[in-house]
């Protein structure tokens, strides 16, 4: 499980200013629902690896200036809404559990990802639907 803490990764503190009220609503908002994808993972028995400091966000919120130094992030990405979320998931059990069952888990926690091929060790999550609408995406 995860916390907004780990989610926010100090940049509440350290990007204070732009950090609004409505970042804050998302993020706790997104926390809650990949939480719930977790413990729904967890009851399936899909391992959950952590990373080596103990926790499971590679990328929580992103302000625009450390979204911009981000290699291959998004000019729009849904980190700086605190809409997105990427998960450690070296080996892609989650990733490989979450895309078989897009349609069912996925659609009933208003989820969607990027394509396992895309995202190699972590797992794309967010809470806003892309373009495409399509449940498993290619950015």
């Amino acid at each position: 499980m995860i916390d907004r803490a780990e989610f926010m990764m100090g940049r509440d503190v350290s990007h204070a200013l732009e950090c609004t009220p409505d970042i804050l609503r998302n993020a706790s908002r997104t926390v809650e629902i990949v939480n719930k994808l977790l413990a729904l993972a967890k009851g399936a028995g899909v391992p959950i690896i952590p990373r080596p400091d103990g926790t499971l966000v590679n990328s929580g919120w992103r302000p625009p200036s450390v979204n911009a130094a981000t290699a291959g992030a998004a000019s729009r990405s849904l980190h700086m809404t605190g809409e997105a979320c990427d998960l450690h998931d070296p080996k892609g059990y989650l990733a490989a559990w979450a895309e078989t069952s897009a349609n069912t888990v996925l659609r009933d926690l208003g989820l969607w990802m990027e394509a396992p091929a895309k995202t190699k060790g972590w797992l794309h999550v967010q809470t806003k639907s892309p373009r495409s609408g399509a449940r498993v995406f290619w950015p």
